[in-house]
């Protein structure tokens, strides 16, 4: 059973649930303002959230009397697991729900970007995609010589440039090599790599607190 509460107060709300849940628990509550349409303001979104947090034992949904689709996309973001929107295979049709319900066209973009959005939502771990790869490399950037640089030489920040592309030593490792002794000379806008300052990946995590 779907229950819109459009026009209710919080504790009319409270009633229906206490009348219907006993008798029939299979209930959803729909968030709904009964203007045709309603102002952005009348929406109030946020009773989404007060009524998962009131009623945790059912889903929540959204009864959408505004213009558009949008407002569809953010109630699923509070947590609303049914939608209601207005339908009429024509807008210009007279009659006061027309103007602010959804043709075919309309309301297949909406489904569409909600399935969009459930996948979009991912599984919230952070991680580098395939499709990063390249450009990842063609804006970062990568530690090199500022200048040529003798074997032997003590290397300080003035010796160490950033540059594109990304495909050399993380920009993060200038704190390591910065005090490291360079074991063969390098010349200007040369990589720097581990093996220049005799030293390995393993050691420099290690240094930097990152092993």
């Amino acid at each position: 059973m779907f229950i819109s509460t459009g026009g209710a107060s919080m504790r009319d709300v409270e009633r229906a649930y206490e009348a219907v849940y006993p008798i029939n628990p299979n209930i959803c509550i729909m968030q709904c303002t009964s203007g045709y349409p309603p102002t952005w303001e009348e929406l109030n979104l946020n009773v989404i959230t007060t009524y998962r947090e009131r009623f945790k034992d059912i889903p929540i949904g959204f009864s959408s009397h505004d213009n558009g689709i949008a407002m569809g996309l953010a109630s699923y973001m509070l947590g609303a697991r049914a939608l209601e929107k207005h339908f009429t295979l024509n807008r210009a049709w007279k009659g006061t729900d027309q103007a602010f319900s959804l043709e075919t066209q309309g309301l297949n973009k909406l489904i569409r970007d909600l399935e969009r959005l459930t996948i979009s939502l991912g599984d919230g771990e952070k991680k580098t995609y395939p499709s990063e790869h390249q450009p990842l490399i063609k804006m970062g950037k990568k530690l090199v010589a500022a200048h040529d640089l003798p074997s032997g030489h003590v290397l300080t920040d003035k010796d160490i440039a950033l540059k594109s592309p990304g495909d050399g030593m993380p920009p993060y490792y200038q704190d390591f090599f910065v005090g490291q002794t360079l074991k063969v000379a390098v010349k200007a806008e040369q990589d720097f790599s581990f093996e220049t300052v005799g030293s390995d990946q393993a050691s420099a995590d290690k240094a930097l607190g990152e092993g």
